[in-house]
């Protein structure tokens, strides 16, 4: 298959002959239909987060059952599905007690020498490697697509709608009337807002340094938006609020945001870090003001807690009620030879989200 492999960090990804095996015990062959273009891949490309490399990224993807292994029941060949990219064993103390997007075995689950390059074996990437025209995944990542839902929806639906959505609805379960604030209004932050919008919240600030971010942050339901490019976006929330929010959501993947929402929140309020913040920094919360003493948390959201095969399906159905949109989220569609034009537009915040289409 033709697949694209970063060979190091900072390095562009080069279209290359890739091998993939058969489907074993308990896997799945699924023909790529479409791989989300998403910011955490670039994380691993610019050397920010670890992978071994040469690799295959991509992680956010919906494509067609090939091939189905012994003892496969939950999929069949020819069925379109969307593809969760935690793998979670289902046994584990946190998938029987629901969640699965944390399970304790998930790293021994990583399938090495799956896909090979030249004969040489390499770890597929969040258990997929998307950026490929195949995948070898876990029958358990499989959940069904509806006939019609496109494709290029269903893989947004695999991360940052998952995301970003249920980062309100399941991990902090958003009270309706709560104040909110979204730091980073690209896919993901996209996403926030609208499920901030879905779950009834009372005002919704849009926080970016971009016009174009903060005009999609509009139309996807922001109520107020803050050019942080102007001025001190902390304060501006704060003036809007009258001393600040309920929960304020980072969805950038940076300390001095992941800090600036800590400070949004007000007494009793939430900062919920959803962005991958860089491995090898720290974050530093000032105590001073109304910090530990009025009762602020701040909370990591890993994938917007997902249960993927409760979750999925109604992202979806809302889709189809018209009461999400996923569609407006496409702002470009590339082939996989032009992975590296669509990252650079990514970089240069050109897009909501693009999508490679096979």
């Amino acid at each position: 298959m033709k697949a694209a492999v970063l060979y190091g960090a900072n390095q562009p990804l080069v279209i290359e002959d890739v091998e993939i095996d058969e489907p074993g015990p308990g896997e799945v062959l699924v023909k790529t239909s479409a791989s989300g273009v998403c910011h955490s891949d670039l994380h691993f490309m610019e050397g920010k987060w670890m992978f071994p490399t040469p690799a295959v990224l991509g992680h956010e993807s919906a494509g067609v059952v090939e091939k189905v292994g012994p003892g496969v029941t939950n999929v069949k060949s020819g069925d379109r599905c969307v593809i969760a990219f935690v793998q979670s064993c289902g046994n584990c103390d946190r998938c029987i007690t629901g969640r699965p997007n944390l399970c304790s075995n998930t790293a021994s689950l990583g399938r090495m020498g799956r896909i090979k390059l030249k004969g040489v074996p390499m770890m597929q990437f969040a258990g997929m490697s998307s950026f490929a025209e195949y995948m070898l995944v876990s029958s358990k990542a499989c959940v069904l697509v509806p006939d019609d839902v496109p494709m290029e929806v269903a893989a947004l639906v695999g991360c940052s709608v998952m995301t970003g959505v249920g980062a309100v609805t399941n991990t902090v379960k958003l009270p309706v009337g709560s104040t909110v604030a979204v730091v980073g209004c690209g896919g993901v932050g996209l996403n926030i807002i609208q499920g901030a919008k879905l779950a009834g919240a009372s005002r919704i600030i849009a926080v970016d340094m971009l016009e174009n971010k903060l005009a999609a942050a509009r139309e996807f339901g922001a109520t107020d938006v803050v050019d942080a490019s102007s001025g001190d976006a902390v304060k501006s929330v704060q003036a809007l609020t009258g001393g600040g929010v309920d929960f304020a959501f980072e969805a950038i993947g940076l300390m001095k945001t992941a800090q600036q929402c800590w400070e949004m929140v007000k007494r009793g309020g939430t900062a919920v870090v959803v962005g991958m913040l860089p491995l090898a920094e720290t974050l530093t919360l000032p105590a001073a003001g109304v910090g530990f003493l009025g009762e602020k948390g701040i909370i990591g959201s890993y994938y917007g807690s997902t249960r993927q095969t409760y979750d999925m399906p109604w992202l979806m159905e809302l889709y189809r009620q018209k009461r999400l949109k996923i569609d407006e989220l496409i702002t470009r569609r590339y082939k996989l030879e032009q992975i590296n034009e669509a990252y650079e537009a990514l970089k240069n915040g050109e897009v909501n989200r693009s999508v490679i289409v096979f």
